[in-house]
C-alpha cells in the first residue's frame, strides 16, 4: 500500500479516467475540521459551508469533466445527529455533481460489507480512507492489489442495487 496525502490525495481525484465511488460505514466521524461546522448544526446555528468548499470544488471540476463521484453512506436508523446532520449538507454535493445514496444498516442483513471506509477509483484501484486516533483525516492507503480491488468491485455492486438515492430516501 502507498500513503496518499494532502496534494497526492486530492490528485486522486484529478487523475482518475472514469469513477470514483465512497462507501463510508461509520455512522459518525470525528474530525476536527467538521466539529465547528457539526456543533453549528446541533445548536440550530447558520452554517455558511465555506468549510466544504474544498471539497464541493474539487466534485464540480471533476464532474464537470464528464466523470462520476458517487458515494453510499451505511447508516443506522434511527439516525444519530452526524447523519442528520450529514442529511442537511449531501444536497451541496449533489448540487457540485456528486450521487449520494443512502442505506440503512437493517438492509444489510447478512450481507458481508467491508470494516473500513475506500474510494474506489475506476474499478482498478482502492483508497482506504485513514484517521489518525483523534479523527484527524490523515489521507488515503492506496492499493492496486486485485484479490482487494475485487472485493471492492463486488461490494459496491452489491450495495448500489439496495442503496436509496438521496432525494427518495429523505422522502
Amino acid at each position: 500500500m502507498r500513503l496518499l496525502q494532502g496534494p497526492a490525495f486530492d490528485d486522486v481525484f484529478r487523475t482518475f479516467e472514469r469513477s470514483a465511488f465512497h462507501l463510508e460505514v461509520e455512522d459518525a466521524y470525528h474530525t476536527p475540521s467538521e466539529s465547528e461546522p457539526f456543533q453549528k448544526f446541533l445548536h440550530g446555528d447558520a452554517d455558511d459551508f465555506d468549510w466544504h468548499r474544498p471539497w464541493l470544488d474539487l466534485v464540480r471540476e471533476t464532474t464537470r469533466s464528464g466523470r462520476r463521484v458517487e458515494r453510499i453512506r451505511i447508516v443506522s436508523v434511527p439516525h444519530v445527529d452526524y447523519t442528520r446532520w450529514g442529511l442537511t449538507v449531501a444536497p451541496l454535493n449533489i448540487a457540485a455533481g456528486e450521487d449520494i445514496r443512502w442505506l440503512p444498516r437493517h438492509l444489510l442483513d447478512g450481507i458481508d460489507v467491508t470494516a473500513d471506509d475506500f474510494w474506489l477509483i475506476d474499478n482498478e484501484r482502492v483508497v482506504f480512507t485513514v484517521f489518525t486516533p483523534d479523527g484527524t483525516f490523515s489521507g488515503g492507503a492506496e492499493t492496486v492489489d486485485p484479490l482487494i480491488v475485487d472485493r471492492c468491485v463486488r461490494v459496491r455492486e452489491t450495495l448500489w442495487k439496495l442503496a436509496i438515492p438521496h432525494a427518495d430516501y429523505v422522502r
